[in-house]
């Protein structure tokens, strides 16, 4: 339960973006005023893995089970893990190129049918939101294996 701040404290916080793109802001601490500055007192911090009774559950981007289109863009490039749906459509094309790239090089060939999949939902979405892709923007470095 948070305490009461007195006049002289403020609140520190970092900016933490959801799976979903929502932007929350997080309570790490509380800045004191010192003279001309301030002294920080952090909480009780856990960066990843397992984490005290107040720390939340990690989240993860739900996946798309067998059968079943892809949501959300791979784990590579600036919008990892973000959904497609509403994407901008230089992240489509960005994430399309990627998928092409794949597809066209047989040594990848167990990543066929994921990035098949990947580009279809893709290319419904750019069909959706009317921009049909296809630009000549630099495609994405090469990864070593895509997942």
């Amino acid at each position: 339960m948070p305490r009461h701040m007195r006049d002289n404290e403020l609140p520190v916080t970092v900016s933490v973006t959801r799976a979903d793109g929502t932007v929350e802001q997080v309570q790490i601490g509380t800045a004191v005023r010192r003279g001309d500055g301030f002294s920080v007192r952090l909480a009780e911090l856990t960066i990843g893995g397992e984490g005290g009774a107040r720390a939340a559950p990690a989240r993860r981007a739900p996946s798309a089970g067998p059968g079943e289109p892809p949501t959300v863009f791979p784990p590579y490039g600036r919008s990892r893990g973000m959904p497609i749906q509403g994407a901008s459509a230089q992240d489509l094309e960005f994430y399309a190129t990627g998928a092409r790239r794949t597809l066209a090089d047989p040594g990848k060939a167990r990543f066929h049918d994921k990035e098949r999949a990947l580009l279809a939902a893709i290319e419904a979405e750019q069909a959706r939101q009317g921009s049909g892709g296809g630009s000549d923007e630099e495609p994405p470095p090469p990864e070593e294996e895509q997942f």
